[in-house]
């Protein structure tokens, strides 16, 4: 397409953005009857494969005007889905594994300040676009946050660098590009490898920035990496899933900071901070945080490294939360009611401190509302919910422990949660009525 062509229509759309409304525990078997009966990722694979349009030459007008409408116009040439060996032949290597790139988010629901304003987000996004447009080739990837094809978030990368594409492409889930093409609400993620460090320094982010930088802007459903940004896996997902969350809740699925647990035939949705998932790593489905939970089933957020796992997974018989307490107060193991259990939820209390809604990122969902969602399934489906307190006394219960009084909580008749004495009780009360004006009395202690 005549890059004047494509100059007018993007300045038409006015640089539109897209928006949007072990060894002896029974643990990941992965038994058939814990797959759901709807169409796996692997189909969907199979049709991503046999409709695509790879434009092996480097061409399509269809791709080249969507992208315009993200801002981005084609110089030479446009590539999309390559697979691996091909992305290798147009010169992709395996990127230095980074961590620790902090995520500058507009719109935290969480509470506190953006970390970039709406103003710098747009410069940002500006200069962003256009590095990509004067580079020869851009790369495009299709893919899903959440294995779930009905509730899961749709996303495009578009990316100056084939290296990027190769790295970002095994953090999500495969898609057909159709069903990006045809989305209301997809997210789009641009990468600017090699762009250049001036203009970064020109958005003023200050300190925050420096050659690799991670920006997200919930409102315009965007995800910005520059420099060497898509080698920190762990950060570009927490700001995928922030993104994908109300996009995911749009779509009836409930956003979830959880990870999954398979024992024999049953599937576990667990909430626990991140000291108490790393213990018990090898037994999860996935270290990732981000479950979707549907009125059918439950869905990973990211692909999990196990590939003799499912896609999707069975609706979990069971929802254990997980407190951390030496006061005596919270006993080892409790059954909640559904109302208990959102409430503990909500908290999160781990030793004199509070996650809330066991969210250790940040979050584009409103924490009370998310919960009183979790309630609304919880009594409709009748879970069955634990507290497990793994720091009654002077013990911490990790790792295989952990995993037998997980265990335990199902297959036993734990007694109700009854607390011993009331300090506690007021401290969690104190928490969560400075973070939200009314708390419905079906949320108790």
């Amino acid at each position: 397409m005549n890059n004047s062509v494509m100059k007018r229509f993007l300045d038409a759309s006015s640089f539109r953005s897209s928006s949007r409304p072990t060894a002896s525990l029974p643990f990941l078997l992965y038994p058939r009857r814990n797959i759901v009966s709807v169409s796996s990722v692997e189909e969907e694979d199979q049709t991503a494969n046999s409709s695509r349009d790879r434009e092996d030459t480097g061409f399509s007008s269809g791709l080249n005007w969507a992208l315009a409408g993200k801002g981005v116009i084609v110089k030479d040439k446009s590539f999309r889905n390559l697979n691996t060996s091909e992305l290798q032949q147009k010169g992709a290597t395996v990127a230095e594994s980074l961590s620790g790139i902090p995520v500058l988010v507009r719109g935290n629901a969480l509470g506190g300040a953006s970390e970039i304003s709406k103003p710098q987000f747009s410069k940002l996004l500006k200069h962003v676009t256009t590095h990509i447009s004067s580079v020869s080739n851009i790369y495009v990837h299709d893919g899903a946050v959440g294995s779930s094809l009905k509730y899961g978030a749709k996303v495009r990368i578009i990316s100056d660098s084939p290296s990027a594409i190769l790295s970002l492409s095994n953090v999500l889930w495969k898609a057909p590009s159709r069903a990006i093409s045809h989305d209301s609400c997809p997210l789009t993620v641009y990468v600017a490898s090699s762009i250049s460090q001036g203009a970064v320094d020109a958005v003023r982010l200050g300190a925050q920035a420096n050659e690799s930088v991670i920006a997200a802007d919930i409102d315009r459903a965007s995800l910005i990496l520059c420099g060497k940004a898509f080698s920190d896996a762990n950060a570009t997902k927490m700001a995928l899933a922030t993104l994908s969350e109300p996009i995911i809740s749009a779509r009836g699925g409930i956003p979830l900071p959880a990870r999954l647990l398979v024992s024999d035939d049953s599937v576990i949705l667990l909430l626990a901070p991140e000291d108490i998932i790393q213990s018990c790593a090898a037994q999860l489905v996935s270290t990732d945080a981000g479950v979707i939970l549907s009125s059918q089933d439950a869905a990973p957020y990211f692909p999990v490294k196990n590939y003799s796992a499912p896609s999707l997974f069975k609706f979990p018989v069971g929802v254990v939360l997980v407190t951390s307490d030496s006061s005596g107060t919270i006993p080892s193991i409790s059954k909640l009611s559904p109302g208990q259990a959102a409430y503990h939820f909500l908290a999160g209390y781990q030793n004199g401190k509070f996650m809330l809604a066991y969210n250790r990122g940040p979050s584009s969902l409103d924490a009370l509302e998310l919960a009183k969602a979790f309630l609304s399934k919880l009594k409709d489906n009748q879970i069955s919910s634990f507290l497990i307190n793994v720091s009654e006394g002077q013990k911490s219960v990790t790792g295989k422990v952990f995993l037998r009084m997980v265990e335990s909580a199902l297959s036993k008749d734990i007694p109700s949660f009854r607390p011993k004495g009331g300090d506690l009780k007021a401290k969690y009360n104190s928490f969560l009525s400075n973070k939200f004006q009314e708390i419905p009395e079906e949320l108790s202690f």
